[in-house]
């Protein structure tokens, strides 16, 4: 880690031209990843990116310069250089003194993956790609991968913020291909947590993983095509919660909605779901894949109901739009490396529970679609227009599922799909993604319990 004396040196070389705030973002991670495909081990590589971001605020400007010259002169060469585009001369010349605070580490972790025997941890991608294979036949190809990062970041500030803290991550992905001959559908399961590799002593049985996988392929692989048109749609627990996070969550961030490219600018107070969604971004949560003890501004992790029975609540508001708007920040400030400067990021995001029973969802629902796993899409957080892909869906008649069925995606907008919300299930559960924006890739939990759509267009074949 870099020295207090070495970052109060160089935050005075940020400010010398002027300037109203300065902030260190160091970051030394060491990366695993290996992979395991058609049963043989392709790789296993480490990695240790390691560097600094350099950022300066010039009146409600941004300057963010980085390096991975972490010695005392490429420091300083960087802040010189973000010091050179300030045009502010507030906070000129200002010295800086840092006082270090201490961090409660709420995700402790048993067991860095770096630890671990190299058989040990192949062991893991086999039972997953043996799992998947003993599905089908039809199970013709099965890749199985094991990644962890162990991030020590530190973060100073010419507030006098010193504060230090380490995030470890770990996840198995598996794909498996089901093919007939003439075509091939793919399933799909990526769990992770915070956590070290103890997250397979209890949380994830990885023959659970392959198996899952490989039964979503198979499944879809004989499903006739999903027809198109409007109708209702229960949406299973769990990677559902992509719906909400995509649909909403994004407008809910400072990012879109401090330069009003938010469906939900200037709604606080309003009713803008219906009465049976609370919606919560929560970066607390012990050991989950989007928790944090601090944010990449080193502020402290918050939980934060944004929608409380359909009621607008919060935003999700990092320090630079949290001064353009006038609000404090609420611990959402995120980045993926020290490469990308922070802005408003998702934590694990998701429904809270309600009370309805899930097999009366689908009893009462009539014709409709049951998605119980949802695939990529897309969103404009502007008008909350999105389209999704349904990767495992099921035909409903007269309140029975019947069929499984393929090609069906969700189309709609954000604030449609939250008022035709007219069930929300027992238990909430959820799935582990990467999130992608202004600031990079960062790890996301989505979240819901089953919930029912009293109508949605449902776009197929």
């Amino acid at each position: 880690m870099i020295a207090s004396s070495v970052c109060e040196t160089v935050l005075a070389a940020a400010l010398s031209r002027g300037g109203t705030f300065a902030e260190i973002f160091y970051e030394d991670s060491r990366r695993f990843a290996m992979t395991l495909r058609s049963g043989k081990i392709e790789n296993a590589a480490v990695s240790r990116p390691c560097g600094a971001g350099i950022r300066v605020y010039d009146g409600l400007r941004s300057i963010y310069v980085y390096t991975c010259d972490v010695t005392q002169e490429g420091l300083l060469r960087a802040a010189r250089r973000a010091a050179a585009a300030v045009t502010d001369t507030r906070g000129r010349g200002r010295d800086v003194t840092l006082e270090s605070r201490e961090v409660a580490n709420i995700h402790p972790v048993r067991r860095l993956m770096l630890s671990v025997p190299a058989n040990e941890r192949a062991d893991i991608l086999r039972a997953a790609d043996s799992a998947a294979r003993a599905v089908s036949p039809k199970i013709t190809q099965v890749t199985a991968g094991l990644a962890s990062r162990e991030q020590h970041v530190l973060i100073a500030n010419s507030e006098g913020l010193y504060v230090q803290d380490t995030r470890v991550y770990t996840r198995l992905t598996c794909s498996a291909i089901a093919s007939d001959g003439a075509e091939n559908q793919t399933g799909s399961e990526n769990p992770g947590a915070l956590m070290g590799f103890e997250l397979f002593d209890s949380r994830v049985d990885p023959s659970a993983v392959g198996r899952k996988a490989a039964q979503t392929a198979s499944a879809m692989l004989d499903a006739p095509y999903c027809r198109a048109g409007e109708m209702p749609v229960v949406i299973a627990g769990g990677f559902g919660g992509v719906i909400f996070h995509e649909a909403c969550g994004h407008s809910l961030e400072a990012t879109s909605v401090e330069p009003g490219m938010s469906e939900f600018c200037g709604r606080l107070g309003q009713q803008i779901a219906a009465p049976c969604v609370t919606a919560i971004d929560d970066g607390t949560m012990p050991g989950e894949w989007g928790s944090e003890n601090i944010d990449d501004e080193g502020t402290p992790t918050t939980r934060l109901v944004l929608i409380e029975n359909g009621i607008l609540k919060n935003y999700m508001i990092d320090r630079l739009n949290g001064l353009k708007m006038g609000m404090a920040p609420t611990g959402s400030g995120r980045r993926e490396s020290y490469a990308y400067a922070p802005t408003s990021r998702m934590r694990n995001t998701f429904i809270a529970a309600g009370q309805d029973d899930e097999e009366e969802m689908i009893r009462t629902m009539g014709d409709g679609l049951y998605a119980a796993k949802m695939g990529g899409g897309s969103v404009n957080p502007a008008t909350g227009e999105f389209n999704f892909a349904v990767q495992e869906g099921y035909l409903v008649k007269d309140g029975r599922i019947v069929s499984p069925v393929r090609g069906a995606s969700l189309i709609g907008r954000g604030k449609e799909i939250l008022m035709r919300i007219d069930r929300v299930g027992r238990e909430m559960t959820m799935g582990q993604g990467m999130c992608g924006s202004l600031s990079g890739s960062v790890p996301t939990n989505v979240g819901q319990p089953t919930i029912r759509v009293s109508r949605l267009t449902v776009g197929g074949k």
